[in-house]
């Protein structure tokens, strides 16, 4: 299990409802638009996390905005939500994408942070920052979220190659409602709830499926460690199963929802946060 000081500090920010006090005349923001939930970090100029939100969402899917209003609506709620928190208006904002999307995708998701209120300064795919949040300068940072899994290539510090795949925890909540005859939103819960063995049996096939997918892509790449992130990364023993079928020596994240998005905010270019409010 890797360990993060940073990740720990905003998942308590996060739980709480609480936040940092600042000194900074700047803060970045990331938005994180996931196929389950949609994350938004605050961190400083310095990389320390601020505060954080989390709102459970079925807006996209596979990386792609199948509900542009309500996705506009929940970004736009948790930013109103974060600057009454902090006292200010949040402006500059970094979003990322699964790598390769369709160049439209990328477009959609960045006019949906846009049309929430924030200036988009940059968009990052999200295997790469996660890389960020972890410091991983060599291996294979694997994000298993909701839609897709998105591996992205670390030599030195670089990213020297990015790949996704449509599968995800989606589709193991769809193995978990066929196993106990419930619907999508139950399995989903009993997955959230649950990170026992026995769910972890349950949905092995499909994990399976995406440790062949990433021993496919890093065939023949000298990669020496698999870095799991992402939502649906958060079952115990996950990482023998990999390790297992791609024959590469595997770790897990703690608070592996939040890498991702901790390293999107940590990614924005940043600016002048607005006047603080009355």
């Amino acid at each position: 299990m890797i360990k993060n000081k940073d990740l720990l500090k905003l998942s308590n920010l996060i739980k709480e409802n609480k936040f940092v006090d600042f000194k900074d005349s700047e803060l970045k923001v990331g938005v994180d638009l996931g196929t389950a939930n949609i994350v938004l970090v605050v961190t400083d100029m310095s990389d320390n996390p601020i505060a954080g939100l989390i709102r459970h969402a079925k807006v996209v899917r596979d990386g792609i905005v199948v509900d542009y209003l309500e996705a506009i609506k929940i970004v736009k709620d948790l930013k109103e939500e974060l600057e009454k928190l902090l006292n200010v208006e949040l402006i500059y904002a970094a979003c990322a994408i699964p790598p390769g999307i369709d160049p439209r995708s990328v477009k959609a998701i960045s006019n949906v942070v846009e049309s929430a209120g924030f200036i988009v300064t940059n968009i990052i795919d999200e295997p790469t920052a996660a890389a960020k949040t972890l410091r991983i300068k060599n291996g294979a940072i694997v994000d298993l979220g909701g839609g897709t899994t998105g591996i992205s290539l670390m030599r030195d510090g670089n990213v020297i190659g990015t790949w996704d795949e449509p599968t995800g925890g989606h589709h193991m909540n769809l193995t978990i409602a066929g196993y106990y005859n419930i619907d999508i939103d139950e399995a989903e819960e009993l997955k959230i709830k649950s990170n026992s063995r026995e769910i972890l049996t349950i949905v092995k096939p499909v994990l399976e499926k995406m440790a062949i997918i990433v021993k496919n892509v890093l065939v023949n790449k000298d990669v020496q460690a698999l870095y799991l992130v992402g939502g649906a990364s958060n079952f115990d023993g996950i990482e023998d199963l990999f390790e297992k079928i791609t024959g590469i020596k595997t770790y897990r994240s703690e608070e592996a929802l939040l890498v991702t998005p901790l390293g999107i905010s940590k990614s924005c270019i940043g600016g002048k946060y607005g006047k603080q409010h009355d």
